[in-house]
């Protein structure tokens, strides 16, 4: 090898190294988000349970029209009843479909979800499973709201969320029975796990809830104690 030559590839390697170093350092000096309560929620875009596109910037901070129906006490008949407001949107982090905590959080969700909508309150569950898994698990337990697919746990990092490694998971049905999918049991691999956190998005887009320390079964309760406190004072 001649001198130049030498020098050259010595150059090359001296920035490369120049460079690895200072990626590593900026790693280094990320600091994670810490979201408090008047923050402005952050935007994202996730594909939902039946892979389409669900933006943040279509539901924080946006009207909606809420209709519901009720049987007046001695009067046949069903009454229908409106409003148009602005709604609160509840974004519950969770670890993975088809475990028994996360299970139970989302059936505590389905059973509050007509008091909830009637406050004008939308509830959307995230964390690092697939399009195919989320749609599967909806489907197995009757969720009636929206669930994404986070599975780089990005969304997760804007929320301050921690997000570590998947795993492998045998879903099993409302009856507790292997959920079968073409004959054989649904055994799956998700990519990421998120930490159980709920946050609450005020009408004017900011976040007015977080919790970091969510008990699956309480869940839900709270967050309708805490949409009847808060809407008193708006």
């Amino acid at each position: 090898m001649s001198a130049s030559l030498f020098r050259v590839s010595a150059l090359g390697l001296a920035l490369g190294l120049f460079a690895a170093a200072g990626a590593a350092d900026d790693k280094k000096d990320e600091k994670p988000v810490d979201l408090k309560v008047g923050d402005p929620a952050p935007t994202f875009q996730l594909p939902n349970d039946l892979g389409k596109s669900w933006s943040s910037s279509d539901h924080f901070g946006k009207k909606w029209v809420v209709l519901y129906f009720y049987v007046r006490e001695h009067e046949p008949g069903r009454v229908r009843v409106g409003h148009f407001g602005k709604k609160w949107v509840v974004l519950y982090f969770y670890p993975g479909d088809f475990t028994p905590g996360c299970t139970t959080q989302a059936k505590a969700f389905n059973a509050a979800m007509d008091k909830l909508t009637e406050k004008g309150v939308a509830v959307v569950g995230v964390s690092g499973d697939s399009v195919q898994t989320h749609d599967l698990f909806k489907k197995a337990h009757a969720l009636n709201f929206t669930l994404l697919a986070d599975e780089d746990g990005a969304v997760a990092k804007q929320f301050g969320v921690p997000f570590g490694k998947g795993a492998t998971v045998k879903a099993r049905d409302a009856k507790n029975q292997p959920l079968m999918v073409d004959g054989k049991p649904y055994e799956f691999e998700r990519k990421g796990t998120a930490a159980r956190w709920t946050f609450v998005v005020d009408p004017d887009g900011k976040i007015a809830y977080k919790n970091t320390k969510v008990l699956p079964a309480d869940d839900a309760k709270k967050i309708a104690e805490f949409i009847d406190k808060a809407s008193e004072k708006k």
